[in-house]
């Protein structure tokens, strides 16, 4: 297979030849290195690469180069390698240039010379994009083809799943694809059951659940031991930050997620306010950076798979999994989220054009389309922002006075300056109407209603958390939030068996602990959510070091 290549630009040949020589020591044996002594020549590299379809993962150019700086090499670049990642060397006095260029996505980031010692300076930067273009870099085709019917709720299921687990696929949709009607056929003139799932390897499923695609594409949905020091239900960032934390301090650690790593911050297109990210980053990319930061340090995921119930025997959690298996541990975090709360009515269209979440694996047929959306959140502002890359309009139904109340305001004003997007106040959907798919929407305005031509609509509205079957054994409150430390209640801590009080994040159980969206009281932030995660462990330690 061809090595990606990282081209390398900048017209002092001394100063070419040492990035070059730092280039190929770190990725020379993943990656070709290639020089440039000119913006112009760049270009012309770029455009044989092109033509041999070979790919580019990353270019390194200097800002300050004769006839084509490095900005302007970069911004052409882009026209030529979209996907590849850009980075921008400067010096000093070039930075207000270099951020310019990042406000416009002509570079992901800029570095600044002298780049000595490159193990810090370096080669952290480069091995982060390196991983971003990895993640999205999708190479000849080997990976799982989808055979189904677009409307099919179980179709969007198994796309739903595969995306946000980055399981690679093609969907071949059955109505408007001649090979996948000849795949799903078998030759007497009946299909198949659909969808059909084809594997690299040649296996074929039919009308799998996400659990068999994932059982056949060997993801673990069983835990190795059967007793562990810390066991985190859900993967969302409340989950993974402790399971980062839990595992980088020696905790033998199991994370179970029923759907996919992320949560609900996961399928948010773009969150432009996480520190750290001037660009921004996806929630795709935040769940992978950290589940793969999870693993290397050893912690074991499991998903899909759900947790059923739990058993409190002395300082032992027993949790029960909807296979019936059980797993053991001293200590554990319950960081499950929320769900989104469903529209009356709307149940039958589920995944058939009603969509919760799910903008990410829908957007691609929502090309040519008029997109609704339920929600004030930012979740539905990011929402908007990407399906209108995709859609020819956008329209958000917002039962409120105005987006600001609910919305950060960096997203208010980007909704506001999109032109294929439209804000309707003060309105709600009545009423979903079509058979096999959606066809039209009855929408009511102070009063007035009226049906509208509709084929996709996506809420993000409410949030339901996952904890019936908590009942009886933590407290909750009358929402079914998880109550933890100060917020617990006399009445709540009536079996409460040591002599201090609940730590912060403990729950009515010494030793289970609560984060994220479904903690009582909780800012429904992922900052707010990684910061539980990751402070819980050191009030993990306490309980541990008593037992």
């Amino acid at each position: 297979m061809t090595r990606p290549a990282i081209l390398t630009i900048d017209d002092d040949p001394d100063v070419l030849r040492a990035v070059a020589r730092d280039l190929r020591r770190r990725y020379g044996k993943d990656y070709r290195i290639v020089r440039a002594d000119s913006g112009a020549a760049g270009l012309r590299v770029l455009d044989e690469l092109r033509e041999r379809r070979e790919p580019v993962a990353l270019l390194l150019s200097d800002q300050r180069m004769p006839e084509m700086d490095g900005v302007t090499f970069l911004g052409h670049a882009r026209r030529r390698q979209a996907d590849s990642k850009r980075v921008l060397l400067t010096a000093y006095a070039d930075t207000e240039a270099a951020i310019d260029a990042i406000n416009r996505s002509q570079v992901d980031y800029y570095l600044m010379k002298p780049w000595d010692p490159p193990e810090e300076r370096l080669y952290p930067i480069l091995d982060d994009l390196l991983g971003d273009w990895h993640a999205g870099y999708r190479p000849p085709f080997t990976g799982v083809r989808l055979v189904g019917d677009r409307w099919s709720a179980q179709t969007h299921t198994l796309k739903d799943f595969m995306a946000r687990n980055h399981v690679p696929y093609r969907f071949l949709d059955v109505e408007a694809d001649a090979e996948a009607a000849e795949l799903a056929g078998n030759g007497d003139g009946h299909r198949q059951p659909l969808p059909l799932a084809l594997l690299g390897d040649g296996r074929v499923l039919e009308a799998p659940s996400s659990a068999d695609l994932a059982q056949a594409l060997g993801l673990r949905t069983r835990a190795e031991k059967r007793f562990y020091d810390l066991l985190i239900v859900g993967g969302g960032p409340a989950g993974l930050a402790t399971a980062v934390y839990g595992g980088s301090e020696g905790l033998r650690t199991v994370l179970v997620e029923r759907e996919a790593t992320g949560g609900q911050a996961g399928t948010s297109s773009r969150i432009e306010n996480y520190l750290g990210f001037p660009s921004g980053l996806s929630g795709a990319d935040l769940a992978r950076r950290a589940t793969d930061q999870a693993r290397r340090f050893g912690v074991e995921l499991l998903t899909p798979q759900s947790a059923d119930g739990l058993r409190v025997e002395g300082p032992y959690k027993t949790l029960t999994l909807e296979d019936g298996s059980e797993i053991s541990c001293h200590v554990l975090m319950l960081s499950m989220g929320v769900s989104w709360r469903h529209l009356p009515g709307t149940e039958p269209l589920a995944g058939r054009g009603v969509y919760y979440g799910a903008a990410l694996s829908e957007a691609l047929g929502c090309r040519g389309q008029t997109v609704y959306i339920v929600g004030a959140g930012n979740s539905a502002g990011q929402a908007a922002i990407y399906l209108a890359d995709f859609a020819d309009r956008v329209v958000m139904l917002v039962r409120g006075d105005s987006l600001a109340a609910k919305m950060s305001q960096y997203l208010v004003d980007r909704i506001e300056a999109c032109e294929k997007t439209e804000v309707r106040l003060h309105t709600q959907v009545e009423a979903v109407h079509g058979e096999t798919r959606l066809e039209a929407l009855t929408l009511s305005t102070e009063g007035e209603t009226e049906t509208v031509d509709a084929g996709y609509l996506f809420v993000f509205i409410g949030a339901a958390p996952r904890t019936d079957w908590l009942r009886g054994t933590v407290a909750l409150d009358g929402q079914g939030f998880v109550r933890t430390g100060s917020d617990l209640r006399p009445e709540d801590l009536t079996h409460w068996p040591l002599e201090r009080p609940p730590s912060l994040l403990e729950t009515s159980v010494p030793g289970v602990f609560a984060a994220g969206d479904l903690r009582s009281g909780s800012v429904k932030r992922v900052a707010s959510a990684v910061g539980e995660g990751s402070v819980a462990v050191h009030f993990m330690h306490r309980y541990l070091a008593s037992l």
